[in-house]
């Protein structure tokens, strides 16, 4: 099929084990912030048309000129050594290591002219993960504040808090650290009740149970399902006053944590013993022929079977998560075998050994694995970093950070397929034309989920803020 190319128009931490486990003790909690939205002057909401989102960000900043925006005639200085591939759509053109996501352009969007101001790691995602200039500027060392604006999932999370949702938002396999804990992760000044889930899956530090199910929602010895309900009464009992604001906050996320210790529906979802070796295969999650050692006694081997590709990982279990009824799955691709996307040397050998082969297998797996099972057209799936790379190739064969112009991808629900979102220029160094903001993918996400982007909130103090900064990209809706 023929591509379209168009025009558009115009800080405490996650949710960990030991979060869940406190409950166990009738422990507190830390609170935040509660907000109340109030009715933006704007459009009326349109249907939705998505259940599930699922962000995959790929941190360190991946270069669009050995990806998605490759030039072939342009210098050589800029150019690289990378050769361009047809795809599954005419006139359609990506990276040659890149060959599996080029099968699938056609469920697939591109959106070139991405473009902020952030030319820091920290300051950079935290625009990248929510839409918002961070109150510092653009500071490599900007740490999580309390006035800081919520991640996607969390506004999300918000704008649907009287939606019944066991598990409203997810974050996996990291929390993500540069020099400090890198901003824009967390529910920001909407406080406790919207922090998401975060379900670590770092080799270093994961534990598994022989057979693949995690032991993230595991009580700790000597507490039964039983004494976990008996401690829940008594909490209930001994806080039986109507609490408002901050400890209204705490007790809401104290509910929650609860109701997901009880249930089986995470658990399930955690547990890749049930996946089949083919399908653990096909993300790239294990080598052939190394499948799960269910018999195996020793924890380290189930953990090092489970572990051969981080991404694969992470992908599969957000699929896993969006058959639980999650809404929003933030997927940090933060590291895999020590690396990240941050290529200052050796770009190309960096991308063709280590990165582009299990990103491009994973990436693939997913849209093949969500249309095959029905759940494409209701899910979105996004990825993008927070930036992209210089044009220009630096002495050390690298490229460095380059948030003046860089590409996101986009697929699922709502969305055209084959589609071509925007331009850059001939050395893909600036937008061709208007350019694309990260809050723009958010209102484009919002307005899949039926909610108005010009949404309000307003803090304890009753100051109204505008969550969403950006307006939809009207040209991808299909």
């Amino acid at each position: 099929m023929p591509f379209h190319r168009g025009t558009f128009a115009n800080s405490s931490p996650a949710v960990t084990r030991r979060d869940l486990l406190k409950i166990s003790g009738a422990a507190g909690l830390g609170a935040g912030l509660v907000h109340r939205s109030v009715r933006g002057a704007a459009a009326k909401p349109r249907p939705q048309r998505i259940k599930s989102c699922i962000l995959i960000f790929y941190y360190g900043g991946p270069s669009h000129l050995d990806t998605f925006d490759i030039k072939p005639d342009a210098p050589s200085e800029v150019r690289g050594e990378f050769q361009p591939i047809a795809t599954s759509v005419a006139g359609l053109q990506i990276g040659e290591h890149l060959p599996r996501t080029a099968r699938i352009m056609h469920k697939v969007a591109v959106v070139h002219g991405m473009q902020h101001q952030m030319r820091g790691h920290d300051s950079a995602s935290y625009e990248a993960l929510t839409g918002r200039v961070p109150p510092v500027g653009d500071n490599q060392n900007f740490k999580e504040r309390p006035d800081t604006f919520p991640s996607y999932g969390a506004c999300l999370n918000y704008f649907r808090r009287n939606h019944p949702s066991l598990i409203p938002h997810v974050s996996l396999p990291f929390v993500m650290n540069n020099n400090f804990q890198t901003p824009g992760q967390t529910a920001g000044f909407l406080g406790t009740e919207f922090q998401p889930l975060l379900i670590q899956g770092d080799p270093a530090t994961m534990t598994y149970h022989a057979g693949g199910a995690l032991k993230v929602l595991d009580l700790p010895a000597g507490v039964s399902t039983g004494r976990l309900e008996s401690r829940w009464s008594l909490l209930r009992v001994l806080d039986q006053q109507p609490r408002h604001g901050n400890a209204r906050s705490m007790s809401l996320y104290q509910e929650k944590v609860f109701n997901l210790l009880r249930s089986g529906t995470l658990r399930e979802a955690l547990n890749l013993k049930q996946e089949s070796q083919a399908t653990r295969e096909r993300y790239g999650h294990g080598p052939p022929g190394q499948p799960f050692d269910d018999n195996s006694k020793s924890p380290q081997k189930a953990e090092l079977a489970i572990a051969r590709n981080l991404r694969g990982w992470n992908l599969l279990l957000a699929r896993r998560l969006v058959e639980a009824g999650v809404p929003f799955i933030n997927v940090y691709d933060y590291k895999q075998q020590g690396k990240n996307w941050d290529s200052h040397s050796d770009n190309f050998g960096y991308l063709r050994k280590h990165l582009l082969p299990s990103a491009d297998q994973a990436f693939a797996a997913l849209i093949e694995d969500l249309d095959q099972r029905g759940l494409l057209e209701t899910t979105l799936v996004m990825a993008v970093g927070e930036f992209g790379r210089t044009p220009k190739i630096n002495k050390n064969a690298g490229r460095d950070h380059w948030p003046n112009c860089y590409t996101a991808v986009m697929a699922g629900g709502g969305i055209k397929g084959g589609y071509v979102c925007g331009s850059s220029d001939r050395l893909g160094a600036y937008p061709a034309n208007s350019p694309v903001r990260p809050a723009d993918l958010q209102a484009t996400m919002l307005t899949l989920f039926g909610i108005d982007p010009a949404e309000e909130a307003r803090d304890s103090l009753g100051r109204p803020f505008a969550i969403c900064g950006g307006k939809p990209l009207e040209s991808l809706f299909s």
